[in-house]
């Protein structure tokens, strides 16, 4: 039952913190940590692509939840490395930013 209780508030504070989340705000964030490498509308340009000899996902079309983007952020995947920097409201404004590129 205490365990049930706590999953139930993790998951309202995580959802209050997604709610309060300024993808404009976010929008600067990405600007700053993001774009060079994601494209200013979420895709990839093909010559840093190349240049960095890998495939970058594109995030216009992205179908990650929150968690999963945070976690990819903070922790890297495959050969992004962690974006050292974006951590807090930064992070939940990026992560809304993100979702707006659809």
């Amino acid at each position: 039952m205490r365990i049930t209780i706590n999953l139930v508030i993790t998951m309202i504070l995580t959802g209050l913190a997604a709610w309060a989340a300024d993808a404009k705000a976010g929008q600067a964030v990405y600007a700053r940590a993001c774009k060079s490498c994601h494209g200013a509308d979420g895709v990839a340009p093909a010559a840093v692509a190349k240049a960095l000899k890998v495939e970058i996902h594109d995030l216009k079309a992205t179908t990650l939840k929150d968690a999963d983007l945070r976690k990819i952020v903070t922790e890297g995947k495959g050969k992004m490395v962690a974006t050292k920097g974006v951590t807090g409201a930064d992070l939940d404004n990026v992560i809304a930013y993100v979702h707006t590129l659809k």
